[in-house]
């Protein structure tokens, strides 16, 4: 049986208000006290499920509003028993919903005619609603989410192909090479178009759908379709370009539409700012947002793999490397700390299996996507592709040796299999 809600189109006095969220509810108190005369000035329907728009509750009318018979007092402690103030999700048709949103893009700066271009006749992607719950880096063990052999292999091609800009990065930005790489690796396979072509969905679809059924995160959605509208009216890219995940991260390091437009650069200077094509701006933005987001440390390591005894391995709390090795936490590979001075917090994965004592720049690169699994692989493959060693302590149940991609048959994945993070930037639903 549907859910029931109810709309009020009201009056200043008709007991309507913000709530802490900026949504407009519906106060009874205040209502209860309205003469049937007064309830007069607002106009009550029933919908399957109730409409907000620029915290305005809107929806069709319902001849059901004049079929309840209910006084204006009973009516709404009915539905407020009924949970209707607290449901959101929506009823409309999504055609009507998209002319209702016309008027948030607009007051954005999107002219009608790219309004009309990208949304009309648009259909919602609702396979994101499902795809939003089940999210590897969140769900799989970690050895799982670790990386592919092929993706170490293929990072090393792109770290000599790319040298110059790397190295251009690093200077004048001051992030790490091999957090560049680890990233472009775990997020679009150094922008393989394979992945591009069989991986990605057209964010547009995929937005619209969120920001008109996705009950959880309904505001953020919105936001981030009309920062992607913004982005075509700019001329920077087309909707038939802007292909990217479930949740429309797009480009080689899949920037969320908020951050394209607040934290992208034009760093090849070709006079508009792009995730797409060539790397240099995708690469130098995400160089940039792990500085001002991540409050990344230039010249600092993410942190280590380590042996831990075990009445430390639930240690909490920031220490030098110098006082957890003065504790008796050391270096899996024996190897002595390079900064001991520097801050790290240990962490503990899996009871049986590595410990990791992790710096401010893993915590930078987690900024990206809050996710600890998404950021081990990205620094681990980072350190792979310029030369690092793998972990010396198996996870438990960990995979064996991949095999080449070239042969078909790999464990644990192919650039054919690829497992890409949904929404990165600190997005992360």
């Amino acid at each position: 049986m549907p859910r029931r809600a109810f709309l009020v189109r009201s009056s200043p006095d008709s007991g309507c208000c913000n709530d802490a969220s900026g949504q407009r509810t519906v106060n009874p108190a205040a209502n209860s006290n309205q003469s049937g005369a007064q309830s007069l000035q607002s106009t009550i329907a029933f919908t399957s499920r109730t409409q907000w728009i620029d915290g305005t509750v809107q929806a069709s009318p319902s001849p059901a509003a004049n079929r309840c018979g209910y006084p204006w007092a009973s009516f709404l402690a009915r539905c407020w028993a009924l949970g209707a103030p607290q449901a959101q999700a929506r009823g409309e048709d999504f055609s009507i919903w998209v002319e209702l949103f016309r008027a948030r893009a607009r007051a954005r700066g999107v002219s009608d005619a790219t309004y009309t271009h990208v949304m009309q006749g648009l259909k919602p992607d609702t396979e994101v609603l499902d795809l939003q719950r089940d999210q590897p880096e969140f769900g799989e063990k970690l050895w799982q989410y670790l990386n592919r052999e092929w993706r170490i292999e293929a990072g090393k091609v792109k770290a000599k192909e790319y040298a110059a800009l790397l190295s251009r990065i690093e200077q004048d930005i001051g992030v790490d090479r091999s957090v560049m790489l680890g990233i472009w690796g775990v997020e679009s396979a150094y922008g393989d178009p394979d992945v591009q072509r069989n991986h990605m969905r057209p964010i547009f679809p995929a937005l619209a759908a969120l920001a008109w059924d996705e009950p959880r995160r309904r505001r953020y959605w919105e936001q981030e379709l009309l920062n992607a509208l913004v982005i075509v009216e700019l001329g920077w890219s087309t909707p038939e370009e802007m292909r990217g995940s479930w949740a429309g991260a797009m480009g080689h390091t899949q920037w969320m539409p908020e951050v394209w437009l607040n934290v992208g650069f034009d760093y090849d200077g070709d006079g508009r700012v792009s995730p797409f094509g060539r790397p240099d701006d995708a690469l130098a933005s995400t160089a940039r947002y792990l500085i001002q987001r991540g409050n990344y440390q230039r010249g600092e390591h993410w942190g280590h793999e380590v042996r831990a005894p075990q009445g430390l391995r639930r240690a909490s709390g920031s220490r030098g490397y110098a006082a957890w090795q003065n504790a008796g936490v050391t270096r899996a590979d024996g190897r002595p700390f390079p900064q001991p001075a520097a801050t790290a917090r240990l962490w503990a994965p899996e009871p049986d299996g590595p410990a990791f004592l992790l710096g401010p720049n893993f915590y930078a690169v987690r900024s990206y996507n809050p996710s600890m699994n998404y950021t081990l692989s990205i620094v681990h493959l980072g350190d792979r592709v310029v030369g690092g060693k793998p972990f010396v302590q198996k996870f438990p149940g960990s995979e064996r040796a991949l095999r080449s991609p070239n042969s078909g048959k790999s464990n644990s994945g192919s650039p054919r299999s690829v497992s890409i993070p949904a929404a990165p930037t600190g997005a992360t639903p």
